[in-house]
């Protein structure tokens, strides 16, 4: 059903990457919405190269793998090893997945500017700092999505003050066609012009 929200067919290894991340108590999965709007948008760059900032237990690397052909590739990072190791147990065996154990700024400024087709921004470096040079990793028609910009019940306190500059800097920025998205848990989806 169309009203349905919560009514995806998740990826393979979604139940099994769930459950790990509900043993760890990682509060900050992203959610079946996100990974379904993520796996769609994949989907339409074929051949694409992908980057995860941010990757958590590996919640949005597997709906994005899920939309990708054989030959998309993801590059994914994270600075924590306990959730990381969850996204290597169920999905470092895929060939077009690499998985960095680093801090978001070190991959991002190691990758070529316009050579990105999909950014997903789910971490401090490339949403709240680094941003620049984040979407100067983006292809002409290159799509940048970030999540969480609606209040959410773990945000530090003054956080709201930083959700609201990112979008007063990314609504002033003229290379961008922004949609904000009052879905999910708040969803932003800019494409380089």
């Amino acid at each position: 059903m169309l009203n349905d929200q919560t009514n995806f067919s998740e990826p393979a290894q979604f139940d099994a990457i769930w459950q790990e991340t509900l043993a760890q108590q990682f509060g900050q999965p992203s959610d079946k919405q996100t990974g379904s709007l993520l796996r769609t948008l994949v989907s339409t760059k074929p051949g694409g190269l992908f980057l995860e900032l941010g990757t958590g237990t590996g919640m949005s690397a597997c709906w994005m793998l899920a939309g990708m052909d054989t030959g998309a590739r993801l590059i994914t990072v994270d600075n924590d090893e306990k959730p990381l190791s969850v996204a290597r147990t169920y999905l470092g065996n895929d060939p077009r997945l690499t998985i960095h154990l680093d801090q978001g700024e070190n991959i991002i400024n190691q990758l070529a500017p316009a050579s990105v087709d999909l950014i997903f921004a789910d971490s401090w470096p490339g949403k709240y700092h680094h941003l620049a040079e984040t979407l100067a990793l983006l292809k002409p028609g290159g799509i940048y999505l970030i999540d969480d910009m609606l209040p959410q019940p773990n945000w530090p306190e003054g956080h709201s003050n930083k959700a609201d500059r990112l979008i007063e800097t990314l609504d002033a920025d003229e290379t961008l066609s922004l949609t904000k998205l009052n879905w999910s848990t708040g969803i932003i989806i800019a494409v380089k012009k």
